[in-house]
């Protein structure tokens, strides 16, 4: 059966990566320290350049261990850890790749000795095939597609490391070297007498790297294509000059894209970047080759580093939610709570009515009171689906310690849900049996932490999850707490720890609106009104008197006393005078519905959907 990466090289051009050893210079490693050991001393820069090769569109990457033969390592007295620091290299590049969620294939770099070679030196060339031996096993077990030698100037050394390979085993071989401006190697080798050599040994791919720059490899890529082989071709990004100090590549990614085009043209099967290529290049080449399969827009993570990429940050479309509430525009949102039961039905009934009512969100509860409802995902993600309607889930850290949040979180990331109210939760009951035990690694405040961290593209150990998500946090707010200031401070907190905007527990009079806005001040995120029409005034006694969070002045439960069976009607209009007083001082509304019944939160909806603000009207 033909090998797996064979088989890809065949069903259309190849993408791999761009450069490692300048991409670790640019981002702070000194020019002077081994490369190849910066996979133990720094395995996240290597594991983040890899990740940023992925998210620009590379199908290939390269191990950081060109110059991992014990030669080279020799100079930094490092050659009793070939095999270490091979073995990390390989971890570290399979490390992204499975933190980026893509089937690329990892490629063992294998490059030259840098020995002197009899009769000007001392070194033979059985010696460096002997020396790469533990190279090759260290790279093969640790899971590499395929070895790639690469940059190699002298045919002889290629061709004894390359039977060296073949003797190991049988993975597939990409074996590239270098030329001069003559289309010579340093060896003296031309172009005929590599593709005679390296055909003999009938290895699969055949290519070149590094080298003069793009236009070179144009040329020898025609002369390599004569007998329609396998090509790679990753040539410099052009002459390096010296600029501050530093040594730069002055080609651009706008250069190497049609670069790109005209290779493939030209015949190329694989094609990348070596010294002095970015993201950025890789990116521009993504866009100028087909793919094999179409995959999302690439998107770099946002993971801090020493110095940025050139790759740019693609986002995202932006949520109908979250553009409402940048333009500032009056947002309506409706909570409904799950069912305790396997039935969804009445609640996407529910939804579907709100929806035409003209409401921009529907609010999922995450088993409020702490009694055992449907997921709040999985109703969340029924509405978007069966009705194209926008969600916000509760989530609360009392059900799922630090992993289970986070694991929950990239996967309800992974089904499109985007909008989270990062909430503590309600506290089980001490009466239930079997007992009920909370969790709480962290509160609230911490919640929107770890989703604050996700969207920079970490876990909350700082490791990378890839590409970062896109949630948009909000965090709550009690107005009525008994101790406002208390409130107040973890608002603060949870505002700084990443919030987008905040929700308030409902509010039922102007005056307790502008006691909370001057005891609050100016907050600089979006603020979402919690409204409750109440139903009765049994309702607002029981609110008022045993569930924590509220506070119903006693003008609003006279009113709901003296209103008898028509209590529901007055609450209603109780909620709709509120919202018209203060609508122009708040981002919008969240209704609470009462009862699992919907209809006051439909009247309301459809009053204010079609209501302007009150300047307006005068």
């Amino acid at each position: 059966m033909e090998h797996p990466f064979l088989a890809r090289l065949r069903s259309g051009p190849l993408l791999a990566d761009g450069a490692m050893g300048t991409e670790l210079f640019a981002r702070g490693i000194h020019a002077d320290q081994c490369v190849d050991a910066v996979n133990l001393t720094r395995p996240d820069l290597v594991q983040q350049i890899h990740q940023d090769y992925i998210a620009a569109g590379s199908e290939l990457i390269e191990t950081n261990t060109f110059g991992a033969n014990p030669f080279r390592l020799a100079q930094f007295g490092l050659a009793d850890r070939t095999r270490e620091i091979n073995r990390r290299g390989a971890e570290i590049a399979r490390e992204a790749r499975e933190t980026m969620g893509e089937p690329v294939f990892i490629a063992g770099a294998i490059g030259p000795s840098g020995a002197l070679f009899e009769p000007l030196g001392s070194v033979r060339y059985a010696d460096v095939a002997e020396g790469v031996k533990g190279q090759i096993d260290a790279l093969t077990e640790r899971g590499v597609d395929v070895l790639l030698f690469e940059t190699f100037t002298d045919l002889n050394e290629l061709v004894a490391v390359v039977e060296t390979a073949q003797r190991l085993g049988d993975l597939p071989i990409i074996a590239q070297m270098s030329f001069r401006d003559n289309l010579h190697t340093a060896s003296g080798h031309d172009v005929f007498q590599v593709l005679d050599a390296l055909d003999q040994l009938k290895v699969p791919v055949v290519g070149i790297n590094c080298g003069e720059g793009p236009q070179q490899a144009l040329e020898l890529v025609e002369a390599f294509g004569q007998d329609h082989r396998l090509i790679s071709v990753m040539p410099n990004a052009g002459y390096p000059t010296r600029i501050g100090g530093r040594i730069a590549y002055l080609a651009t990614s706008e250069y190497f894209a049609r670069f790109a085009r005209e290779a493939v043209d030209s015949g190329a099967t694989i094609v990348g970047g070596c010294c002095g290529t970015t993201p950025a290049h890789i990116q521009a080449m993504r866009a100028a080759i087909p793919r094999e399969v179409s995959r999302p827009a690439p998107v770099v993570s946002a993971r801090p580093r020493p110095v940025p990429v050139a790759a740019s940050l693609s986002s995202e479309p932006e949520t109908n939610f979250a553009a409402k509430l940048k333009r500032n525009d009056f947002v309506i949102s409706v909570e409904i709570d799950p069912p305790k039961g396997s039935n969804p039905s009445k609640a996407i009934r529910g939804a579907a009515q709100l929806k035409e009512a003209g409401v921009d969100l529907i609010n999922v509860g995450d088993s409020p009171m702490a009694k055992v409802r449907m997921s709040a995902v999985g109703l969340a993600l029924l509405i978007q689906q069966q009705l194209g309607l926008e969600t916000l889930i509760h989530f609360t850290s009392r059900d799922r310690n630090l992993m289970a949040l986070q694991s929950d979180l990239l996967g309800l990331h992974a089904l499109g849900i985007r909008h989270v109210l990062g909430l503590t939760g309600d506290p089980p009951r001490s009466n239930t049996s079997p007992p009920v035990t909370a969790v709480w690694d962290v509160d609230a405040i911490g919640l929107v932490g770890i989703m604050h961290r996700l969207n920079q593209g970490v876990d909350l150990t700082g490791t990378s999850i890839g590409r970062p998500t896109h949630f948009l946090i909000g965090c709550a707010v009690s107005p009525n707490a008994d101790d406002i200031g208390h409130e107040l401070d973890r608002l603060k907190q949870k505002i700084d720890a990443g919030a987008h905007f905040v929700m308030s527990q409902p509010l039922f009079s102007v005056e307790q609106f502008e006691r909370f806005q001057e005891k609050a001040g100016p907050l600089p995120i979006p603020f979402i009104l919690g409204i409750l029409p109440l139903e009765s005034f049994r309702q607002a006694e029981f609110l008022h008197n045993e569930v924590p969070g509220f506070d119903i002045p006693q003008d609003v439960r006279d009113t709901l006393s003296h209103a008898g069976d028509h209590a529901g009607e007055e609450g209603l209009r109780l909620a709709d005078e509120l919202v018209e007083k203060v609508r122009s001082e708040v981002s919008g509304i969240y209704v609470i519905t009462s009862y699992g019944r919907y209809d006051a939160a439909i009247a309301l909806t459809r009053k204010l959907a079609n209501r302007p603000l009150a300047q307006e009207e005068s």
